[in-house]
């Protein structure tokens, strides 16, 4: 069996082959899409992070391919409906990064709450300008959370720690779980009228595409602080960039976008937006974990067919 591993991984997931006997990797990064359905062919499950694009093209090129394993949550740059036609199995790595996005998230709500960025670029320009960058507390205030998953989840724990009150929208969360990571349950416009902080949680599909719009931000509380460690394609771009303009958004912190890297540096260049460039997952811990689930994922599917953490479900 061979395994061809397209993004870098964390050396810990090559060595944790060596326990898996008769399964060969091959690693090979930075294909375009001509290369990579050129090479696919021979190989029987491929290992993607975020930067490889399995497109339908590539997935009809791989005559023996019976998995993709994504080195992470999201699933956006793999071509699903054409795996699941084509009988190949896509799997994920569901919370082996989660710690590493929520604190994220909860890290850029205290530098969008504190104005840091903007105050380090005022220090290092050799200002002074400290009544510029009134900022406010995170105690006593209540987080909306859209999306209570892995990430969103500790998130919820992080918060209710800080003194802040938790409240959630999440259709496929119970009143157990909720009341296990300390938030009320709610439904979407009640969230988007009583929260000061609103974080992103959910994953990029056709329900939650443009789920952030302006008829969204119209609900929000004015001068509300709002973050987004999901998926890019989730918020309207210009919707947030107006809403911060109009000051119905005080402040973002933003770590996805609608095209990566944006080629409209509008929304990033914002006064009250705290930029970084997608590194929700960007830890040392999580890459490990990421990468050592992934490949024993995979082997387990390999040598014996059991399927943990598909997301498809082919018909045969």
């Amino acid at each position: 069996m061979k395994i061809l591993i397209s993004d870098k991984i964390a050396a810990e997931g090559l060595d944790e082959l060596k326990k898996h006997r008769g399964i060969e990797a091959v690693v090979k990064t930075g294909m375009t899409e001509d290369e990579l359905a050129a090479e696919i062919p021979e190989y029987h499950a491929l290992v993607v992070r975020s930067a490889t694009k399995v497109t339908e093209r590539v997935i009809k090129a791989a005559g023996k391919l019976k998995v993709i394993g994504r080195a992470g949550a999201g699933v956006d740059n793999i071509d699903i409906d054409a795996a699941t036609e084509n009988n190949i199995i896509v799997m994920n790595t569901p919370g082996g990064n989660a710690e590493a996005a929520a604190e994220l998230a909860v890290a850029l709500m205290f530098a969008a709450a504190r104005k840091i960025a903007q105050a380090d670029s005022s220090m290092k320009a050799g200002r002074w300008e400290k009544k510029l960058f009134m900022g406010v507390e995170l105690l006593g205030k209540t987080l909306g959370i859209i999306g209570t998953g892995f990430v969103g989840g500790i998130v919820a724990e992080r918060a209710g720690a800080l003194g802040m009150t938790v409240i959630a929208y999440d259709p496929y969360l119970s009143r157990e779980r909720a009341k296990e990571i300390g938030a009320e349950l709610t439904d979407f416009e009640d969230l988007l009228n009583k929260s000061d902080f609103i974080s992103i949680h959910v994953p990029s599909n056709r329900e939650t595409a443009g789920l952030i719009n302006r008829a969204a931000f119209t609900k929000m509380r004015n001068g509300v602080i709002f973050i987004n460690c999901s998926r890019g394609g989730i918020v309207v771009e210009k919707d947030l960039l107006d809403a911060l303009e109009s000051g119905k958004v005080a402040a973002a912190g933003i770590d996805v976008y609608e095209s990566e890297p944006p080629s409209d540096l509008s929304l990033v260049n914002h006064p009250g937006v705290t930029a970084t460039p997608h590194i929700g997952a960007s830890t040392r811990e999580a890459q490990v974990n990421v990468a050592v689930m992934v490949i024993n994922q995979i082997a387990e599917y390999l040598t014996t067919g059991k399927a943990v953490h598909a997301v498809n479900r082919p018909g045969k």
